[in-house]
């Protein structure tokens, strides 16, 4: 499972021979509630402490690897993250497949069905490897230490911060500052929104369980966006003139707006190539090394529509939206703004972790 598919805290009891892909994510007559209790161990620099008592792990260069499936946006964004600063020799990445079982994320996309560097079928088996039994979502992003085969940590909104400010020491020359001290106080706020509001509010329309939740969680998420229009349409980035942790955790949503969320949840009073800033702004970081070259649409597209089978129990997957817009010129520019501010932009995609001919936006 991923983090928006809450359904797999069934996955615990699952047996070994329940690979049924059915999930319950609607809950009749009620709005959807994500459980946000994640594993809240640190890595830190030096392995200290969080400063909530949160367990601390150390910093190593080729100790850990980063589970993340491409069709997930929560784990899309430490993908992006991990890439624009340059972690990749640092921390190893292993993609599980785009829909998954009663149990987990299989890794049915490598040879054999086995993850190559933790030599599992399965991201369930790294937690129930330090946590037997555990309870709760098996969720991506995930990270695993690899000596030991167990995960440290799925919180995935600390996974991001933490590889800007704790795994400095491995950041590639020039990595921009995606986390900048001067400006941490306006982007937690943004980023308080734009999760309750777009991130999760995608989730709350599709997986609404009546018409007065779906009503609710459809007005709060228009306000948003066009809050967000609006804001967009007088500066070219959320936060500041560079690229921030603000903008990539909106830009895996408006990634996957009129592919999934238009559609499949609901989210339909326009489409985002509809929002001239939103639009220009999706099109914008898509451009930038680092963005688009992470965005798989077909997995994106597979993921949803095959695993929510209770919103699409056909399991038919569109062949729908166009994608050739995504590279057209955006305009952007005039909005002034640096995207790295004094730093450079990441080089090629690491060999093997490249997305898939054809699965891209079409040039």
């Amino acid at each position: 499972m991923s983090q928006e598919t809450e359904s797999t805290q069934q996955a615990a009891s699952g047996t070994r021979g329940d690979y049924s892909t059915r999930g319950a994510y609607v809950t009749g007559g009620a709005e959807f509630n994500r459980d946000t209790n994640y594993i809240e161990d640190r890595i830190t620099a030096d392995g200290r402490r969080g400063p909530h008592g949160e367990p601390g792990w150390p910093a190593e260069a080729g100790r850990y690897r980063l589970i993340a499936a491409r069709a997930c946006p929560w784990a899309n964004r430490t993908v992006i993250v991990r890439r624009l600063l340059g972690l990749e020799d640092a921390i190893s990445l292993g993609q599980p497949g785009p829909t998954h079982d009663a149990r987990s994320w299989t890794f049915d996309l490598d040879p054999g069905g086995v993850d190559p560097v933790l030599g599992i079928e399965r991201i369930q088996d790294a937690y129930f490897k330090r946590f037997p039994g555990y309870p709760r979502g098996i969720t991506v992003p995930a990270i695993v230490d690899v000596a030991t085969g167990e995960v440290v940590t799925n919180n995935f909104p600390q996974i991001t911060l933490d590889f800007s400010t704790e795994w400095s020491a491995f950041h590639r020359p020039g990595a921009p500052q995606l986390y900048p001290e001067h400006l941490r106080e306006e982007i937690d706020s943004v980023n308080k929104r734009v999760f309750t509001e777009v991130n999760n509010g995608v989730y709350r329309c599709g997986f609404a369980g009546s018409q007065e939740a779906y009503d609710s969680a459809y007005g709060r998420l228009w306000t948003a966006l066009d809050w967000l229009e609006e804001r967009l349409s007088r500066q070219r980035y959320l936060v500041g003139d560079t690229i921030t942790e603000a903008d990539v955790r909106l830009f895996t949503s408006l990634a996957r707006f009129d592919a999934v969320y238009h559609g499949h949840f609901k989210c339909n009073r326009q489409k985002l190539s509809e929002m001239p800033a939103l639009w220009g702004y999706a099109r914008d970081l898509f451009q930038t090394p680092g963005f688009g070259d992470t965005i798989d649409f077909v997995q994106i597209k597979q993921h949803y529509y095959i695993v929510h089978e209770d919103i699409n129990p056909t399991g038919i997957v569109p062949q729908g939206p166009a994608l050739d817009g995504w590279l057209e010129p955006h305009g952007r520019e005039s909005l002034g703004g640096r995207p790295f501010g004094d730093g450079t932009p990441p080089g090629p995609v690491k060999p093997g972790e490249e997305v898939t001919p054809g699965h891209g936006a079409a040039s």
